[in-house]
Formats: C-alpha cells, sequence, structure tokens
C-alpha cells in the first residue's frame, strides 16, 4: 500500500514531444511516490514509450520539465539521472560478456565507487537471481535470465526510481512471475513504473495505473479504487482505447 506522506521521487508537468507535425505526447503529468509501483498502459502508438525516454532523459521533450529527487532533469542531466534505472524493451545487453563482466561494466557506468563494486554486484545477482550464472556468457542465457541481467544493471546503484519498459516481454509464465514478484520487492524501497501490454500484470502488481491513448493520458486511478468499485480494468482499456 502506497504510503501517501512518503518522498516523491518523479515529477512531470506538461510533457509533450512534437514529431514535425505529429504530436506522440501531449502534455503528460505525474506525481510518483517512492514505494509507488506505478502501471502505464497503452495501445500501440500510445506514447508510452516516448515518454519513457522523456523520463529518463534518453529524449528532450519538445516542452514541459521533469524533476527526479527534486533534480531538474534538463538543467542537470547527469545529477538528475544518477537516481534512475532503466530497461527499455530491447535489453542493452552485450552477448559476448559474463554476467560479472557486463555488470561491472554497468556499475562504473553508473559511478558506483570503487569500494562499493563487490558488494553492489553480490547484492545485485542475489536480488536477480544470478548467483549460479556469474561467469557464463549473456548470450549462452536463457530469455528469462536476459532479462534478469537487464533488470540487474538497471538496478546496481540502488536507483530510487526503476523504469521497467516491457520487462516480461517473451517470458513464460513461470519467469513471468518471478519477474513480477522482483518488481514487488523493488517497490518496497524505490519508485517503479513499469510499461506492459499484459492488463493482469498490473492488476497483479501496480499500486496505480495511467492509460495513455493517442499521446494523452485519459485514466489515472489507484488499483484499489478500481477493485472497490468492482470495475475490471479490462473493460476500463477497452471503453477508453477503441
Amino acid at each position: 500500500m502506497l504510503d501517501e506522506t512518503a518522498a516523491l521521487t518523479l515529477s512531470a508537468q506538461n510533457l509533450t514531444r512534437h514529431y514535425g507535425e505529429v504530436v506522440a505526447v501531449h502534455q503528460f503529468d505525474l506525481q510518483l511516490r517512492r514505494g509507488e509501483v506505478l502501471g502505464l498502459l497503452g495501445p500501440n502508438g500510445a506514447g508510452k514509450s516516448t515518454t519513457l525516454r522523456m523520463l529518463t532523459g534518453n529524449l528532450a521533450p519538445s516542452s514541459g520539465g521533469v524533476e527526479i529527487c527534486g533534480i531538474d532533469l534538463l538543467d542537470k542531466p547527469q545529477e538528475a539521472k544518477a537516481h534512475v534505472g532503466f530497461l527499455p524493451e530491447i535489453p542493452p545487453l552485450y552477448f559476448d560478456m559474463t554476467v560479472n563482466e557486463y555488470l561491472l561494466l554497468a556499475a562504473r557506468l553508473h559511478r558506483v565507487p570503487k569500494e562499493a563494486l563487490k558488494a553492489a554486484l553480490e547484492n545485485v545477482k542475489q536480488r536477480c537471481g544470478l548467483e549460479q550464472h556469474s561467469n557464463n556468457l549473456i548470450g549462452t542465457l536463457s530469455k528469462g535470465y536476459q532479462q534478469r541481467v537487464g533488470i540487474a544493471q538497471a538496478i546496481i546503484h540502488n536507483p530510487d526510481v526503476i523504469i521497467l519498459d516491457e520487462p516480461t516481454v517473451g517470458l513464460d509464465p513461470n519467469q513471468m512471475r518471478e519477474i513480477r514478484q522482483l518488481i514487488r520487492e523493488l517497490g518496497t524501497t524505490s519508485s517503479v513504473i513499469l510499461s506492459t501490454h499484459i492488463l493482469p500484470e498490473v492488476e497483479n502488481v501496480c499500486d496505480r495505473v495511467q492509460i495513455m491513448h493517442q499521446g494523452s493520458i485519459v485514466f489515472d486511478q489507484p488499483m484499489i479504487d478500481l477493485r472497490q468499485q468492482n470495475t475490471s480494468l479490462e473493460s476500463v482499456f477497452t471503453q477508453l482505447t477503441q
């Protein structure tokens, strides 16, 4: 259950992105608190990935702003990004590196202090269930374990905000269940944004859901309210995005 008094970790105001005359995202607003898991839903082309790229500083907005832990992402990008972990839809993996090699590289890129590298590596492997695969080449791992490595690189620096774009795509039911459990665990200490097409995933994992359609937020409500109204997320999604 989200603590409404918890610290604000991410704030986005009027985020807008144009591609020529096409408006991909229009006046997106968000306030995210520590301990909150937000599900971001929408049909293909709704603007979800563009929004996530703006929230992580990988794409500049046409207008609007983002603050991460009170730090302006546009004014102080390096300082703000230090508080963010990001798993894009296609994990940025190097298949010819071992799990240890890759995660140490990720830790250095996230500027984990040299004296803390070993502890950070062991901690993230334990959290993501990778202890038995430390010396395996990433290219030899199953899709599920590659996703675990992708999540591990996103959290190795213990970020305040974790953004996951389709983290369970292509996984079997057992792998999906394990990743969902990990996301719930991450949400106990950090803020998490989960972008997915899988509605039961949001119902099982998230505290709040936002639905995007044609670049705009058309629904924003706590999951507990939906349950109390005895309303299915599927019916809401279908009604708002058809």
